[in-house]
């Protein structure tokens, strides 16, 4: 096998990083079509396509993405060699996890938390919407994405969802509203409630719950963030249905006080993933290596 041509993999750099072959161009000081022509030679040699048109730009394939981050880490490395001495740390590798913006913030720590501290590897955390973020997923620009909810799939989608976890779900009440001991149906029935949003699984669960106790529970607030429902909750503005964890430093302090476990509630979070030929070696870590390499099959 010919040695890679690092001309060749700069010059694909510089294209990736514009997203435009002209642009690209200029910026190197070299012809469009001397430039594509090195592309040619670069693909042929890694025996991949490294881009997909999309209307005016140039989109990273997935053997793009990897050959993206080979590069990268790649130069990084030989620009290393000038400052050796100084202590600078080798070229890491690099998993991107998007994340819903409404996800618990304690879990997603829990789930990364195999990596934090490994000088191989940064890990990039993005949040966004649930389209959003497929989008990104189907595009390359992230590994894995976290959700509380697994989306809808049919033959046309590729994505792989995997429940990684789950967590009980309870009542929750300002310490000042606990004082008196009380049934769990009769709290249900008299005290204004914190509830998340209609869309979610854990308020789908709650009405679920309702129902066969027949009760019409008076919902004081929506609330699509746990973040905000935490804070709400603080505000003694009712009770709220939420998973211990998101308030386990009000727990901690007695601010809050957890009143019931509710019966067969529970908050389940998901990994969705492509069938990727070539699989972050980083998912391995935070998946399971089973899980990684039928990923990759």
């Amino acid at each position: 096998m010919s040695r890679l041509n690092f001309h060749h993999l700069r010059y694909f750099q510089a294209i990736a990083r514009t997203g435009n072959l002209t642009r690209a161009a200029e910026t190197l000081n070299i012809s469009p079509s001397a430039l594509s022509v090195q592309l040619r030679q670069l693909e042929a040699q890694l025996g991949h396509d490294l881009f997909e048109r999309c209307g005016k730009r140039l989109v990273l394939t997935e053997a793009g993405r990897i050959a993206l981050d080979g590069a990268d880490a790649i130069f990084a490395a030989g620009d290393e060699l000038v400052s050796t001495l100084r202590g600078r740390r080798g070229a890491r590798g690099v998993i991107r996890i998007g994340a819903l913006a409404t996800l618990s913030r304690n879990f997603q720590i829990q789930f990364i938390k195999p990596l934090l501290g490994r000088r191989d590897v940064e890990v990039v955390l993005r949040s966004g919407g649930l389209g959003d973020l497929l989008a990104s997923l189907e595009a390359h620009r992230i590994d894995v994405l976290l959700a509380n909810l697994s989306p809808p799939r049919d033959a046309a989608t590729a994505w792989i969802s995997q429940p990684i976890a789950d967590q009980p779900v309870s009542l929750v009440g300002h310490r000042d509203r606990c004082r008196r001991k009380r049934s769990l149906r009769e709290i249900l029935r008299k005290e204004p409630l914190i509830l998340p949003t209609p869309e979610s699984s854990i308020r789908i669960g709650f009405d679920a719950l309702m129902q066969r106790y027949g009760i019409s529970p008076q919902i004081v607030a929506e609330v699509d963030d746990m973040a905000m429902l935490r804070l709400i909750a603080r505000e003694n503005a009712g009770m709220a249905v939420v998973p211990p964890i998101v308030v386990q430093g009000e727990l901690n302090e007695g601010l809050l006080v957890e009143v019931e476990r509710l019966p067969e509630l529970k908050e389940t979070f998901f990994a969705i993933t492509l069938a990727r030929r070539f699989p972050n070696p980083f998912l391995k870590a935070l998946l399971g290596t089973e899980t990684a390499a039928s990923e990759g099959a």
